[in-house]
């Protein structure tokens, strides 16, 4: 048998009260007394009302929606991300809308959670062009780019200081006396791939070295896999490789032990970044640059909470420290050994 519908209507003629006091009991920062909210919500359990939130946010012009689009979820950075996020937004009062799209310009994505109405908009691993951020502004809703940034853009970022992490790195590896230092990049246009290459080559420089040979690994297992076949493809190989983020540096580990025969850190050493869980695992012990996720999280939500509540959207950069995490894939400098 079809249930009929239970309406406020029907919870109010219960309740022996107004519908708008129905409303406002469904509504955590609404006027209405105790007595009269305990009345609502017992009538409402009686006949299995629910509220329509999906109208309720029509009428209030608030639909508490954040959107996140994210182009991948193999790195295994983004998914703790994004059920952190997730669970800091809930404890607010908003939920996630969640978007998986190819990598590239994202605009179409945008334009679809745009018609969802809305609150905020979070970009992880993904581009979104200037024209629409524009628009993104224009209308009201804040965009925040994840672990990315767009000089051009009006929309805000939030990173970790890629080229520290990078300059770091580098001046661990000279410190541990190696000579053939060779670097696997990520996407070649991301600002996170650029910044820590450039921050990697001032380190090195700053030691009067530069980098013994680069490939490209494009963020991708079977692309690291290749890039670091490609770097050991002659009789003599690097000392050291920096991988541009942990989940290459997996796949780099693997190929040189599994396939070379290659000891880590003895024949070769291994730097990542991120610091994702997996790189305290026994079978790595990757020494690694570390995000601090939670951080940039709090600055994400900061930014988004601020301009929503102000109704006033602009561009915010928040840059926080990155932090070189040591385990047992790079051979230590002789003073920390």
């Amino acid at each position: 048998m079809k249930r009929a519908k239970v309406t406020s209507g029907d919870v109010a003629r219960l309740a022996d009260v107004s519908q708008s006091a129905v409303s406002r009991s469904f509504s955590e920062d609404a006027s209405v007394s105790a007595v009269t909210r305990a009345k609502v919500l017992k009538a409402a359990r009686k006949l299995g009302y629910r509220p329509n939130v999906i109208a309720r946010a029509m009428i209030s012009g608030r639909s508490r929606l954040i959107a996140v689009l994210v182009a991948y979820l193999d790195n295994q950075f983004y998914p703790i991300v994004i059920e952190q996020l997730s669970r800091a937004l809930q404890e607010r009062g908003f939920h996630v809308l969640l978007f998986i799209t190819d990598t590239g310009n994202q605009d179409v994505v945008v334009q679809q959670m745009m018609g969802y109405q809305v609150e905020g908009i979070v970009m992880a691993s993904a581009s979104l062009s200037s024209t629409l951020a524009r628009e993104c502004a224009q209308t009201g809703i804040p965009v925040v780019l994840f672990n990315r940034y767009a000089p051009s853009s009006p929309a805000s970022s939030v990173t970790s200081d890629n080229i520290e992490g990078g300059r770091l790195v580098a001046r661990y590896l000279v410190d541990g006396g190696h000579k053939r230092i060779a670097y696997i990049a990520g996407s070649e246009d991301s600002s996170t791939n650029r910044d820590r290459e450039a921050g990697f080559y001032r380190g090195l420089a700053e030691s009067s070295q530069i980098v013994w040979a680069r490939a490209v690994g494009n963020y991708s297992f079977e692309g690291a896999a290749d890039a670091t076949r490609q770097l050991c493809s002659s009789k003599i190989k690097p000392d050291a490789i920096f991988v541009a983020n942990d989940h290459m540096a997996f796949s780099v580990m693997d190929v040189l032990r599994i396939e070379m025969k290659l000891h880590i850190p003895n024949d070769i050493s291994i730097i990542g970044y991120d610091d994702v869980p997996e790189a305290d695992w026994g079978g790595y012990k990757l020494t690694t640059v570390r995000q601090p996720s939670e951080a940039m999280i709090d600055a994400t939500i900061s930014i988004l909470m601020e301009q929503i509540q102000q109704e006033t959207v602009s561009r915010r950069a928040a840059i926080l420290p990155a932090e070189l995490i040591v385990r047992q894939s790079a051979r230590l400098p002789k003073n920390k050994s």
